[in-house]
């Protein structure tokens, strides 16, 4: 990765272009950059008072960092000047590279000479805004943007420029140290900028909207730098639906990745995944007040009944865990509530004390004298243009005396957003305390800052993605086949006989086999609905008659039935269009696709993970021996997934494996259907 120190805090910036340069100045010198700002600019005597150079071979010096904001062909040129003079890079305005490709603008040529134009020196773009630097009032960015100078903060790295407009103009308190757009990524990504912002101290965690992945390999390396530092990593991936992957590619050139993918791997790397802009920004702040949450238990207090039942309901489906009061607290809190109030998590201490500010204080410090990960308040306030929120300052001051003493973890939630003016989230803010801005995205920034925890334990030692190996036209194994090369991997199968025509099929499976029998008509992904299986067969004429029943074109398949198991899963393996491969394992059997139930873990994956896959299936308690069933061993059905997995690392030009079913056994798995998808 470059070194993109004199790009991302430069002494000086050159700015080339006309208007955008000119707003590029603006920005600034409204920010209060201290460095020098040359202009250049043949048609024009200065941009807002900064009088202009003619020419780049004006420049006094070579830039540390600068705006190229004019059209594409010239952007490639200027790009070439630049590193030829030793500048320290730029970021690069124009449109039309490989975003546009798609309309046959010849895009990809282009953007190809821009990086080899760009050489040694880092660039970021092209179709891009550039960056935001709150913590050195440096502002290379052509638009409006609505932070302000941060000591320490968060930064944020997006692949769209108007989202990362937009989050600049958040008014929830969360501190933004730097803001970068990623463009393209032709030369410099999105792994690149956040490994550089990494060393920044003052920088507490990263935050990315990303559209697509680009390289895996820099996102690796730049999971195990976050890991070994403890700063956490929070991700916001467009591309869940087909339209808006459609829109990605069209958008910023990037590939995306099917949702399943994407979230195992962002897993797999120990990014923690939101799913919407505010849980987004709440994440980030709440991490940055204190990190990721080193547990699951977390105090929900408030002045309300219907405000206690939200916060437990709305929680259900997170990892919250609302733990209980023990008994000497319960006993405390009892003494100082009243007979009356129930004693609980999440607790509503009613309004018997409210207006008493020391005794809401007293309240407030026994609750966070109990042992929490966090504790949060829900509190609103009355908007100040109709109401008067005086009588609210006995919870606010309450709230932080509370805390001052207990020195406690404490965030402050409003259940709507508008309910937290911005100078009571300063207020508390000074004092260590975050604000989150709305229950159910607060709610889920607590499950993410969560899940932030555990997986900053687990990506530290994760094993690298394996990835697919370019391929030509794909084509399919036939069943035989498959099963013959997956049983080479340790994956049981029946013992069986493949023949070319169905005299030869019946043949060798009354010499070589014993009933009951399974046929199958091969070259057939979807054999029950085109008639081509028939099983339980227990005596020759019914082999005969089931034979020539079944499709002729490819072959057939005769082997012994397995007997009855457990259960079915589905074991498949998919390769997604950023070139990993997704390992799924699920309910199968003809209802798989309507069950949906699930999990997928990236290729390669250890054993324990597959172990904790399996075993978070909806399904799985029928397994584990359900009312008084027989129980499968969890180890070897495991192990019959490590077997599929071993065959696609023996095999990296595989596109595509599907096993259904895999029947379940009290001791054993066997897949009694497979095949196999290659792109060679």
């Amino acid at each position: 990765m470059r070194d993109l120190t004199r790009l991302l805090r430069p002494q000086s910036i050159a700015l080339f272009g006309g208007n955008w340069a000119a707003n590029v100045v603006a920005q600034l010198k409204k920010s209060g950059y201290a460095g020098r700002i040359w202009p250049v600019n043949p048609k024009r005597s200065d941009l807002h008072g900064i009088p202009c150079l003619p020419s780049i071979d004006d420049l006094p010096a070579a830039p540390d960092a600068a705006f190229v904001g004019v059209n594409r062909d010239l952007t490639v040129e200027l790009v070439a000047r630049l590193s030829a003079m030793g500048a320290g890079g730029a970021t690069l305005f124009a449109s039309g590279f490989s975003e546009s490709e798609q309309e046959g603008t010849g895009g990809d040529a282009l953007q190809a000479e821009l990086v080899r134009a760009a050489g040694d020196m880092p660039v970021l773009g092209p179709n891009c805004y550039g960056y935001l630097n709150y913590l050195d009032n440096v502002t290379l960015w052509p638009d409006q943007h609505g932070g302000v100078r941060v000591q320490s903060g968060v930064a944020i790295v997006s692949q769209s420029s108007n989202i990362a407009i937009n989050m600049t103009m958040q008014r929830r308190g969360l501190p933004l140290a730097f803001m970068a757009a990623a463009g393209n990524q032709a030369q410099t990504g999105a792994a690149g900028i956040a490994s550089a912002l990494l060393d920044d101290v003052r920088i507490t965690a990263i935050g990315f909207y990303l559209e697509g992945f680009g390289d895996i390999r820099a996102l690796e390396a730049l999971a195990r730098k976050a890991a070994g530092m403890g700063k956490p990593l929070v991700a916001l991936k467009a591309g869940r639906s087909q339209e808006a992957r459609a829109a990605a590619r069209t958008h910023t050139a990037s590939l995306a990745g099917s949702a399943a993918a994407s979230s195992a791997l962002l897993r797999r790397l120990g990014f923690v995944e939101v799913f919407d802009i505010e849980t987004f920004l709440e994440t980030l702040k709440l991490l940055h007040f204190g990190g990721p949450l080193a547990g699951d238990a977390v105090l929900s207090v408030s002045c309300s009944g219907g405000e206690a039942g939200l916060m437990a309901d709305m929680a259900e489906r997170t990892a919250i865990a609302w733990k209980p009061f023990g008994e000497a607290r319960r006993a405390a809190l009892k003494d100082l509530l009243g007979p009356i109030v129930t004693i609980a998590n999440p607790l509503d201490y009613h309004t018997f004390i409210w207006g008493d500010t020391a005794a809401m204080t007293a309240v407030f410090a026994a609750a966070l004298r109990e042992e929490f990960d966090l504790a949060v308040f829900v509190l609103d306030l009355p908007r100040a243009d109709r109401c008067d929120p005086s009588g609210y300052r006995c919870a606010v001051d309450a709230i932080l005396a509370a805390r001052q003493a207990t020195g406690a973890r404490v965030a402050v939630l409003a259940s709507m957003p508008e309910n937290m003016p911005e100078g009571t989230v300063a207020e508390f803010a000074a004092a260590g305390i975050v604000t989150l801005n709305g229950m159910r995205a607060g709610l889920e920034a607590i499950d993410a800052a969560i899940r932030a925890g555990r997986l900053r334990r687990a990506a530290s030692d994760a094993l690298p993605v394996a990835l697919a190996r370019p391929g030509s036209r794909g084509f399919m194994l036939d069943e035989a086949a498959a099963k013959q090369a997956l049983a080479r991997h340790g994956l049981q199968v029946p013992r069986g006989i493949a023949a070319a025509t169905a005299t030869q099929a019946v043949a060798s499976a009354l010499a070589q086999l014993r009933f009951p029998l399974a046929a199958k008509a091969q070259g057939i992904a979807h054999k029950t609905e085109a008639g081509a299986v028939a099983v339980g067969l227990r005596d020759e004429a019914a082999l005969r008659n089931a034979v020539a029943a079944m499709p002729q074109d490819h072959g057939f398949l005769i082997e012994e039935m397995a007997e009855r198991g457990i259960g079915e899963l589905i074991l498949g393996v998919s390769r997604d269009e950023t070139g990993i491969f997704l390992l799924t394992v699920g309910a199968g059997g003809v209802a798989a696709e309507v069950l949906r139930d699930v999990a997928h873990l990236i290729v390669p994956a250890r054993k324990p993970e597959i172990v904790d896959a399996l075993r978070a299936l909806k399904s799985w308690p029928l397994y584990a021996g359900f009312r008084g069933r027989p129980a499968a061993d969890v180890e070897t059905v495991a192990d019959a997934v490590l077997a599929v997995q071993r065959y696609v690392l023996s095999d990296p030009g595989v596109t595509g494996i599907d096993v259904n079913p895999l029947i379940v056994r009290e001791r054993d798995s066997i897949a009694v259907d497979a095949l196999i998808f290659t792109g060679e």
